[in-house]
């Protein structure tokens, strides 16, 4: 199996701490969505403006083909907050498995509010949240809970991915 996961949830969620853990569990690479924003959307964003399915499909678009070419397979962290979105992974990246970090306000809002050096202001973090359109009736989703430790999320993650397990989809 050559996995391609897309750990996907709004900022704050945990998927760049969790996707670089899964990346190095499963030895793929690891793509940061961010790292991958155009200028124009890292300026709006610096400024605390929302991006909008304009400014998303092409960055969406650049992902799903770094996603697909990977060879050895990757691990993307990626908000993916639309089920538009996803499927357009679906359709570059068939075999693609999502993982949604399913977080509550407070704890996004608290988590993002404690970095001192990333992109994403708070502010942007309620705008993230009325977007999302929680993947809960998708196929190839695994649902966890933000709380948990990252070594848990691994842990399911992995046992979820294997062959055999009876949750693989």
């Amino acid at each position: 199996m050559t996995p391609r996961i897309l750990v996907m949830g709004v900022a704050g969620s945990g998927k760049s701490t969790l996707s670089s853990r899964l990346a190095e569990a499963l030895g793929v690479p690891l793509i940061e969505g961010d790292d991958h924003h155009s200028p124009g959307n890292l300026d709006k964003m610096r400024q605390g403006i929302a991006l909008e399915d304009a400014d998303r499909m092409p960055w969406l678009d650049a992902l799903a083909t770094l996603l697909a070419n990977s060879a050895r397979g990757a691990v993307l962290a990626c908000s993916a907050l639309k089920r538009a979105y996803r499927d357009q992974f679906r359709h570059k990246v068939p075999e693609v498995r999502f993982v949604f970090l399913d977080v509550d306000p407070a704890l996004a809002h608290s988590r993002v509010a404690a970095r001192s050096t990333h992109l994403f202001p708070q502010s942007l973090v309620r705008s993230q949240l009325e977007t999302l359109e929680p993947p809960l009736d998708e196929p190839s989703v695994l649902r966890l809970d933000a709380h948990l430790s990252t070594a848990q999320q691994c842990d399911t993650i992995l046992a979820w991915l294997r062959p055999d397990s009876e949750t693989s989809h």
